[in-house]
């Protein structure tokens, strides 16, 4: 048997139980899938919005459909010309201990390049959200200023990081003396924020003395108003995530200083990894001869059991993860 989240629900800010622990028997394969085995999953801000009734850059999972996810998983049983029982793969797998997946939503891993954790942080599309966001969108220079959002996060520590070997002065903004701490010993940015304990509007005014050239968004909320505030002339902000709104879709607000874009003639841009799956080879020589080097560190908070997903999920909104949320089954 295997064991499986669905959801039971869209989630709309309010429901209080939107998914449900099940057991089922894997369907039988059909021509261009796989049986896998799942032994890592992701757990990403965005599962709030996969499972939301709204229009997305992807359908949303409907209720009692297995809940969506990244995972890293081992091949079973092929009827696939792409691949062969014993392969490791990553994709969209679903949370689930086994699960029938097509082979077009997968893609091989070399697990003699990298653990398997690695290919669903820095090596995975978390990895590589930071740096097409940073590189492509961000564009830094050396000796700007650069600020991210939710800095100690998957996503964000990889930007910084991307922004630093870009020669950039980056000042990374987290929650908590702990993550704080972490930005400036382990990840050697040049200044941090603490929202929960500091002045935002004071602290950008202090590490950023003659303004903002790239903000890369990963909260949206009060923290984006702050920081266009900031902004320099022609300054770009990269759109990546806004975790301050996902839990109430319906009332999410956007900056009362918007017209700054106008005045200060500033560039924002939103993307999602669909904008650059073309490009995925691109991003994972860069972050693996990085993390090979030296010069890039990943970082991840690991869970134990399917059975710990909605905790999981819980510590994402509350940011009581430290890094890269996974869960090993």
């Amino acid at each position: 048997m295997v064991t499986q989240i669905r959801t039971t629900a869209f989630f709309d800010g309010t429901t209080d139980k939107v998914f449900k622990l099940t057991h089922d028997t894997p369907k039988p394969l059909q021509s261009g899938e796989v049986l896998v085995r799942t032994d890592w999953i992701s757990i990403d801000p965005g599962m709030r919005g996969w499972i939301t009734n709204k229009r997305s850059y992807m359908p949303p999972v409907q209720p009692g459909e297995v809940m969506r996810c990244f995972g890293i998983a081992e091949v079973l049983e092929s009827k696939s010309d792409k691949f062969k029982a014993g392969q490791f793969v990553t994709g969209f797998m679903g949370v689930q201990t086994q699960g029938v997946v097509s082979d077009a939503l997968l893609r091989p891993v070399d697990l003699s390049l990298a653990s398997p954790q690695d290919y669903l942080s820095g090596l995975g599309m978390t990895g590589f959200t930071g740096y097409f966001g940073m590189s492509d969108i961000g564009q830094p220079k050396a000796e700007e200023t650069v600020v991210v959002s939710a800095a100690s996060g998957a996503v964000g520590s990889i930007a910084a990081q991307v922004a630093k070997l870009a020669g950039a002065r980056v000042i990374g903004i987290a929650g908590g003396p702990q993550k704080c701490q972490y930005l400036l010993d382990t990840l050697k940015l040049d200044g941090v924020i603490d929202y929960k304990n500091d002045d935002i509007k004071s602290a950008l005014k202090q590490h950023c003395p003659k303004g903002i050239d790239v903000y890369f968004d990963n909260v949206g909320g009060d923290i984006l108003e702050q920081v266009i505030a900031r902004m320099r002339y022609q300054g770009r902000i990269v759109v990546c995530g806004s975790i301050s709104q996902y839990s109430d879709f319906a009332n999410a607000k956007g900056p009362n200083n918007f017209i700054a874009v106008i005045t200060q003639s500033l560039k924002i841009q939103g993307f999602t990894m669909k904008d650059y799956m073309h490009r995925i080879p691109e991003a994972f020589n860069y972050l693996l001869k990085a993390k090979h080097s030296g010069e890039m560190i990943f970082r991840e908070h690991i869970l134990q059991g399917i059975e710990s997903f909605e905790e999981g999920l819980a510590m994402i909104y509350s940011g009581k993860n430290h890094g890269k949320l996974l869960i090993k089954l």
